[in-house]
């Protein structure tokens, strides 16, 4: 067993990661709460497992588990616990708190981890109520010192970071900020034989007193860059006429638009679309940069980026070096080309 952290040797800690499993797949933040249970648990020295729920109509025996079971083993996943609950349990963020909190007082669990998703902030203070722990969401690094976690997290809308101290005197529910969250395995992290547990509540579950009934994705036109998965970005290399055709490719793509501040300040769009350090600092899986030049504002806006893309017709500019893929190629002659192909392969529909 290893040295414990805060706990007796009789009461070990233990650390569960949360993961979003309705989709019957590991999604991205998934991954990233592997990799950033795998850390912290090294940082603790104190075991830790995954946790996800299985609905009552999905058997366990499904083809798709083996391959799910897979990705968690490359992150170097020790187990996998999946919770039985009814058919409607993705639906129902009441009772899956009831359920966690039972399994985390079952395993002597003293920290809680989740992504701070839609469903990860609504559990989050659930289940720091019902186990009377602490909780700080946001999460962006954490260290121990001694006998103490000091974790920096994000508040006030990311215009402040923070540092706060745990000590073990109560659970700790955490949630990590998206920004950090990577699907990249951790260096060092090796393929494990994996156990995979299944739990079931000792206890009847209750009627479900308030339950979600309908899910209404987020418009990428009108979502918060901050937010946004995908983001076209126009510099001043896109004149009116080819910043109405980036507009046009954005919606025909489902992707959100983002200007650089000379673009902002022709007035071409508003405020809440600006990218950089005095505008919005965002974190998309892909940044699609079109005639960026790169300046030290705007880059600073887009270093959480997990891929991006440039095309810009000066291969000098400072935007080449911090893309992934950077493409040299004059925008008034790519651009009516690739929306001409994005409309014949969609048939004129986003």
């Amino acid at each position: 067993m290893r040295a414990p952290f805060l706990k007796t040797a009789e009461q070990p800690s233990h650390l569960l990661a949360v993961v979003d499993l309705s989709s019957s797949e590991l999604e991205e933040s998934g991954k990233g709460i592997l990799s950033e249970a795998s850390r912290l648990a090294k940082i603790l020295n104190v075991n830790w497992s995954a946790v996800g729920f299985l609905a009552a109509d999905v058997p366990a025996q499904d083809p798709v588990w083996s391959q799910i079971l897979e990705t968690f083993k490359q992150y170097g996943t020790p187990e996998l616990i999946l919770i039985k609950g009814s058919k409607e349990i993705f639906d129902a963020e009441e009772e899956q708190g009831r359920l966690l909190c039972e399994l985390a007082s079952e395993r002597a669990a003293s920290l809680i981890l989740l992504p701070h998703s839609g469903t990860g902030s609504i559990l989050a203070p659930l289940l720091a109520a019902k186990l009377n722990g602490a909780l700080l969401t946001q999460a962006l690094s954490y260290q121990r010192e001694n006998q103490t976690l000091q974790i920096t997290r994000s508040s006030l809308g990311n215009q402040l970071v923070e540092t706060r101290n745990w000590r073990g005197e109560a659970p700790l529910i955490l949630t990590i900020h998206p920004r950090i969250l990577s699907s990249v395995v951790l260096p060092g992290v090796t393929t494990q034989q994996m156990p995979l547990s299944l739990w079931q509540s000792p206890t009847e579950s209750k009627p479900n007193l308030c339950r979600i009934v309908e899910r209404i994705p987020a418009d990428p036109q009108t979502v918060d860059v901050a937010e946004a998965e995908v983001i076209f970005s126009a510099g001043l290399g896109c004149d009116d006429e080819h910043f109405v055709q980036v507009q046009e490719l954005a919606r025909l793509l489902g992707a959100s638009l983002g200007v650089t501040r000379p673009v902002y300040d022709l007035g071409r769009a508003g405020f809440e679309r600006m990218i950089g350090q005095t505008g919005k600092t965002v974190a998309p899986r892909l940044y699609l940069a079109l005639g960026i030049s790169g300046s030290m504002h705007h880059l600073g806006g887009i270093k959480e980026a997990k891929k991006v893309v440039s095309v810009n017709i000066d291969p000098k500019v400072p935007i080449f070096p911090n893309s992934d893929e950077g493409f040299v190629a004059d925008l008034r002659e790519i651009l009516p080309l690739l929306v001409e192909r994005v409309k014949s392969a969609a048939g004129g529909a986003a």
